[in-house]
């Protein structure tokens, strides 16, 4: 006899599996962005002309890491949803598209790549786009949790397209190798 589990032994394995989700997703995110120096810690960034339309600087790590949190459920509530026969592929595209993701603070931040990290961003925005609608046709709410990542993502190429314009030289500015950039005294 198969038994069917009730809604709070359903609500009790999303959440196991979101106690691990979510920290492993943060710390993807964050072991990715301390590959290269961003921000004011960046002297090639600090450097860059900026659009009008660039958010503060403590933006970025607060909407990071809510988008992080919000990937970590959706991901959470798609590991649960066992009787799915599009589980695994939806879970290979999320893999596949944080890989990308998680590709782009290096490429622009570390190697000085605008055009490259361009490139990423779209590559990025399509990969997360399937990932919603797979996420969609397993459970709506996890879908609905990727909304402001897509939004973000789609900003985020609005911004790096305007740096890319106002900085058509972006690479020079600074040397991409670190240990160009050391003084000798």
């Amino acid at each position: 006899m198969r038994e069917i589990a009730s809604k709070g032994q359903l609500r009790l394995a999303y959440l196991r599996w979101a106690v691990v989700t979510v920290p492993f997703i943060l710390l993807l995110g964050f072991t990715s962005a301390r590959l290269a120096p961003s921000g004011s810690e960046n002297p090639w960034f600090v450097r860059l002309a900026k659009p009008a339309i660039m958010p503060p600087e403590w933006a970025f790590p607060a909407a990071w890491t809510t988008l992080y949190i919000l990937m970590g459920l959706a991901l959470a509530m798609i590991i649960n949803a066992r009787g799915s026969t599009l589980r695994g592929p939806a879970l290979v595209v999320f893999a596949v598209q944080m890989a990308v993701n998680l590709a782009w603070s290096p490429v622009f931040f570390g190697m000085h790549q605008v055009v490259a990290a361009l490139a990423i961003i779209g590559a990025l925005f399509v990969l997360a786009l399937i990932t919603f609608l797979l996420f969609a046709r397993i459970r709506t709410l996890a879908a609905l949790l990727l909304v402001p990542y897509l939004a973000w993502i789609a900003f985020a190429g609005v911004l790096l397209y305007q740096i890319h314009e106002l900085n058509p030289n972006a690479g020079s500015l600074v040397s991409a190798r670190p240990a160009d950039e050391i003084q000798i005294k």
